[in-house]
């Protein structure tokens, strides 16, 4: 097996200087040691292969290191790592939730100008984290997966690559986020347009916007930054929107230097933000929404403050009313911004809620008839988040052949606290079904990936080669979610005509723990070991050596 890691580490070598891969060469160099004289297949060309050099897959670098698990590879299809901060570069891009809280609780950022840092601050931070813990060590760029396959003689993980090579490993874990496949739109002739076709994430920074005619589709939390941007420099700006998005103020600042020489000197200061940060959000995006069916007035308060700050805001009552969801505030994903609605008053920018019927050559249809000559298509329209062919991205074949793209569509998306599934052992997700608990997704990854290394360790503990959940355990897990999502928010008739992604085709809130940060926490950090079902392979008795 070692000639494979060999073989694709001089693929990657002969495409040029960016695509070095010396993690597979070590690992390779190490696997020859550790299986000379031996002869058995069942040791694998490596312990872990984890998928995605985005903040999932650094963050579950950083705790198998922690742990003792040096043997892993993270394998990326693009050209370097960040994920969502790599391929999302569109003018605007910044997170949307306080910076404190949009990092690891164990590693400060050396940069974080603002209260809400932008797309560039936070790739950088990836960066810094990866490089501090020798994560990036481990990362081979420029590889896109294929599919993956249980062997059950061995087992072992066969991952197979687009340039037909396959690694083995003990253990299989996708980091890959929600926030990966874009979705386009699915109009009559949008084949057939002549300009400019980009998607948010997949910025074309070469090309010059100035003074064109740009139609913007979609109005979400992509759009919501993106379109003030964009407004600044197109010589007309059409906004086609479909369902409108909540906006509140955006109380971005820039960090002043004591503040930042308070947080970062001063001891417990940093801490005691990031908690109190937390347990705001957590009341306000989490706790509030689950609540819903019991209380309320809370959240319908907060929807009637949003209508009149929206009326005050945009100068043009008709466009503001278009401008105002008639769904509850919590359905889809809050957004703030002091620049978005703002962007509507101004004499290059045009609101349209028109249906789009079609797109011709030159521009776009709408069901009134009016055709819009445009230069330049900007489609924001979001990502495929848990639908089938996406949620994963590639086949994942478990025991029996049981296929978990199609076991998913068939029998809707689930997982053990987000993380693992019956009859797929020793796979483990980041971002599963139902992992995310409503605030920072960096928060998210610190307590799965915590999950997946007390696993991994105690098979390591008892021996075992195989680990795998239990059928009771993730069915429980699974009938808790779905009984607290009929109680919350967004499957109630408040978030009707909301088109949120939280809702995914079979009618589920998959996308979103519907419990608060801190049982996400706990679940993770506590779930009974024996809800794994620990086995060791026969034939490993027998070997000599470290068989991993």
């Amino acid at each position: 097996m070692t000639a494979t890691l060999t073989d694709l580490a001089t693929l990657l070598a002969e495409r040029g200087p960016g695509m070095p891969a010396p993690a597979l060469t070590r690992l390779a160099e190490r696997h020859r040691e550790r299986t000379a004289g031996l002869g058995d297949p069942a040791i694998p060309d490596v312990e872990v292969v984890l998928v995605g050099a985005g903040f999932g897959g650094i963050g579950a670098g950083v705790e198998l290191g922690r742990a003792g698990f040096d043997d892993y590879v993270v394998i990326e299809k693009h050209e370097d790592l960040g994920g969502t901060w790599h391929i999302n570069t569109y003018p605007g891009v910044a997170v949307d939730i306080p910076s404190i809280y949009y990092s690891f609780s164990y590693l400060k950022p050396k940069v974080w100008s603002q209260m809400f840092a932008p797309g560039a601050e936070v790739k950088a931070y990836a960066r810094q984290v990866a490089t501090h813990f020798g994560v990036d060590r481990h990362m081979v760029f420029g590889t896109t997966i294929t599919e993956t396959v249980w062997d059950e003689p061995s087992q072992l993980w066969h991952t197979t690559t687009a340039d037909g090579i396959t690694i083995t490993s003990r253990y299989f874990v996708p980091a890959v986020g929600g926030i990966e496949v874009p979705k386009m739109p699915d109009i009559d002739g949008f084949d057939d347009y002549t300009g400019k076709i980009v998607h948010t994430s997949r910025w074309d920074h070469d090309f010059d916007y100035t003074g064109k005619q740009i139609g913007v589709i979609g109005t979400g939390a992509t759009a919501l930054q993106a379109i003030p941007e964009l407004a600044k420099n197109a010589a007309h700006l059409t906004v086609f929107q479909r369902t409108p998005i909540w906006v509140a103020p955006k109380p971005n600042f820039r960090i002043p230097a004591g503040v930042k020489t308070a947080l970062d000197r001063l001891p417990g200061v940093r801490p005691a933000v990031r908690g109190l940060v937390s347990a705001g959000i957590d009341a306000a995006l989490g706790g509030v929404a689950l609540a819903y069916g019991r209380r309320p007035e809370p959240i319908d308060g907060v929807t009637r403050l949003l209508r009149g700050w929206t009326g005050v805001v945009v100068k043009d009552p008709e466009v503001a009313a278009k401008l105002t969801p008639q769904y509850t505030f919590g359905c889809k994903r809050p957004s703030v911004s002091n620049a978005y609605l703002q962007a509507f008053n101004r004499d290059n920018v045009t609101l349209t809620t028109d249906s789009i019927t079609k797109v011709t050559p030159t521009g776009i249809v709408t069901a009134d008839g009016t055709e819009y000559e445009l230069d330049v298509i900007v489609c924001a329209t979001g990502f495929k988040i848990m639908e089938r062919g996406a949620t994963p991205p590639f086949p994942v074949i478990g025991r029996d052949g049981l296929d978990l793209g199609e076991w998913w569509h068939e029998n809707r998306f689930q997982a053990y606290q987000g993380v693992s599934i019956p009859r797929f052992p020793n796979l483990f997700f980041v971002t599963g079904p139902y992992a995310f608990a409503a605030g920072s997704y960096i928060a998210m990854i610190e307590c799965t990936t915590r999950h997946i290394v007390r696993a991994l360790a105690e098979a390591k503990r008892r021996g075992a080669t195989a680990v795998e959940i239990k059928q009771e355990p993730h069915d429980r897990y699974w009938h808790k979610v779905l009984d607290a999502h009929d109680k919350a928010l967004w499957l109630s008739g408040a978030c009707d005509d909301s088109n949120t992604y939280y809702i995914n085709y079979h009618g589920d809130g998959a996308v979103a723990r519907p419990t608060t940060h801190l049982d996400m926490w706990w679940g993770n950090k506590h779930f009974p070991l024996n809800d794994y079902r620990y086995e060791a392979r026969p034939a490993r008795a027998a070997m000599t050596g470290d068989p991993r």
